[in-house]
């Protein structure tokens, strides 16, 4: 099956690349998430949107990743959360509530589908969460979870 993705999937490839794929995981996972859309000739004219948007929000090239890389990688980043009294979040630390903290701490502008979690962050304490900022360079931010 033929697609055309309209966000980034690990492993696959990025918004706008056409990709081939099998019929199952095309039309069970990606087209129902809304990640991809089947590809078409008038889909193929979405394809200048996608990559014109996606260039936008990419950072251009391996200097300019390595720099924000430095600077996001510089000093653990403080999120303040509501917290119970044994440590444990009001819910969970979303990636919008660390590219906030990041700009309050003076980090510069990332954008919050670059963000990866591993596990969700429910606890308080040091947490790390990767920042791919580029397709070769990802950057690791420390957060200092503390309850407000």
């Amino acid at each position: 099956m033929k697609l055309i993705l309209t966000q980034e999937v690990s492993g696959l490839g990025a918004a706008g690349d056409v990709v081939e794929v099998k019929d199952g995981y095309g039309r069970n996972y990606l087209v129902p998430r809304g990640l991809a859309i089947r590809w078409t000739r008038g889909g193929e004219k979405q394809l200048d949107t996608i990559r014109r948007a996606r260039s936008v929000r990419e950072i251009g090239d391996l200097d300019t990743a390595h720099d924000v890389k430095t600077r996001l990688e510089a000093a653990p980043v403080p999120l303040q959360v509501r917290a119970g009294e044994t440590g444990r979040l009001f819910g969970a630390v979303t990636p919008s509530d660390i590219v906030t903290a990041v700009q309050n701490a003076g980090g510069p502008t990332v954008d919050k589908r670059r963000i990866e979690v591993s596990n969700p962050i429910k606890t308080v304490g040091a947490h790390t969460v990767t920042v791919r900022l580029h397709p070769e360079v990802a950057a690791t931010v420390l957060l200092d979870v503390v309850a407000s």
